[in-house]
């Protein structure tokens, strides 16, 4: 019972979001905002979005954003975890200590900023993706599982003539499905998610993804007055009909992506996180 309750209570806003995106103006109107379910099902609140352009321009920088950064992102944290796993020199502990601190003192905003200034990067896309590359939880993660793999593979490998680069991908990888599934899905909802670093140093409101348009949209309430005012106010959907399709919009990707990876996400969690 208290599992149901708790399933409610995460279950009825998000039906809520889907239902609202779908109802009409007049029947938004008359439940004052959030309707629990449509009488009369419409697209108009998503033709009015997809039709103007700004949406799908945003939707497809934040499909770019995150596929380039998840892969740039997954590729240097695999081969970081590993050098610092396999790595028997004097600089392995530094480079370890190195990361650990980014865990407990993050830049602040403004050292950000002025980083991002001085490489020359406002107003690209690498400011999106180039500040948060990697993620030192998520490389002493997966040094973690990588140090769980036998070293008797390892050998075998090496003796079969194989150098580490060879390991790494005809070995290593193949072993660590799970954790790069795991590793991926969180690198790929941090770039999905992310709007602040856009707000920070993307002034070309054209280059905007599709979360800050979500976040505009929810806070100002129109910042694409040019779709709507190119529909007359009688056929235009209700202001919270289109912040419901938005928001939904922006889940879409995120609820397609999961259950391919669903079920590597609870054994890639647990692997390197036990020892012994």
């Amino acid at each position: 019972m208290v599992l149901t309750l708790c399933c409610l209570v995460v279950v009825g806003p998000f039906l809520a979001v889907i239902s609202t995106s779908f109802a009409g103006n007049d029947q938004v109107n008359h439940a004052g905002g959030l309707v629990l379910w449509p009488s009369h099902p419409t697209l108009a609140a998503y033709e009015q979005l997809l039709s103007g352009g700004v949406v799908t321009r945003a939707l497809f920088v934040s499909l770019s954003v995150t596929a380039v950064g998840t892969a740039l992102s997954l590729l240097c944290t695999t081969t970081l975890a590993y050098a610092l796993a396999r790595m028997k020199s004097v600089l392995s502990k530094p480079l370890l200590l190195i990361i650990l601190f980014t865990l407990f003192f993050t830049p602040g905003i403004i050292p950000s900023y002025l980083m991002v200034k001085q490489l020359h990067l406002l107003n690209s896309y690498w400011s999106l993706i180039l500040p948060v590359l990697v993620s030192g939880f998520n490389v002493i993660v997966m040094r973690a599982f990588f140090l769980e793999i036998p070293q008797e593979i390892l050998d075998a490998a090496h003796i079969d003539g194989a150098g580490e680069l060879a390991t790494l991908v005809r070995i290593v990888l193949p072993l660590s499905r799970a954790i790069l599934a795991v590793i991926g899905l969180f690198y790929a909802v941090g770039y999905w998610n992310s709007f602040f670093t856009a707000l920070l140093y993307l002034n070309d409101t054209n280059k905007w993804p599709l979360q800050l348009i979500l976040r505009t949209y929810v806070v100002t309430g129109d910042p694409i007055g040019n779709e709507i005012s190119s529909t007359s106010s009688a056929l235009m959907p209700s202001q919270q009909s289109l912040q419901m399709a938005i928001l939904v919009i922006s889940l879409i990707p995120i609820m397609v992506l999961y259950p391919f990876i669903r079920r590597h996400f609870g054994s890639g969690l647990m692997l390197g996180a036990v020892k012994g």
